[in-house]
């Protein structure tokens, strides 16, 4: 069932918990995987691993800063799309951070909530569409 899941955009959290860009992660669990939400400078979502991959320290303590989120342990950092951008503790000559990716999965922001696709990417569907996912301001006014 799991996979059957996974192959819907799956509400992950609310935008006003990740509103400015740059602003402190939020724990996400989703099907049973630990992640973290994030803005970044440019204002686009990131959903991961929580896990950094060097020594397993949790992302959430991370820095968002310059379109990345900073592992607070050994400085590497990582983008939207779970690539590492960054490893402050080796040399340049010594980087291999072309190697390092964590998971990351797509996101959209509608209705105030953000979804996340988090099945094979071939068989992404479209974003969800429902009435009060298409106007910002009729969420709000729901809300209300």
């Amino acid at each position: 069932m799991g996979n059957a899941m996974r192959r819907y955009w799956i509400p992950a959290c609310l935008g006003t918990e990740i509103a400015e860009p740059d602003s402190p992660p939020v724990r996400v669990r989703l099907m049973g995987e630990d992640l973290v939400a994030f803005r970044d400078s440019e204002g686009k979502i990131g959903l991961v691993d929580e896990f950094c991959p060097h020594r397993r320290v949790s992302l959430f303590f991370g820095r968002n800063e310059e379109c990345g989120l900073r592992c607070v342990y050994h400085g590497w950092k990582f983008d939207v799309e779970g690539n590492c951008l960054d490893q402050l503790n080796e040399p340049p000559e010594h980087q291999f951070k072309q190697h390092i990716h964590i998971t990351a999965y797509p996101t959209v922001e509608l209705g105030g909530i953000v979804w996340a696709y988090l099945g094979p990417p071939e068989k992404m569907p479209a974003p969800p569409k429902f009435a009060w996912t298409r106007c910002r301001k009729r969420a709000a006014m729901c809300r209300k």
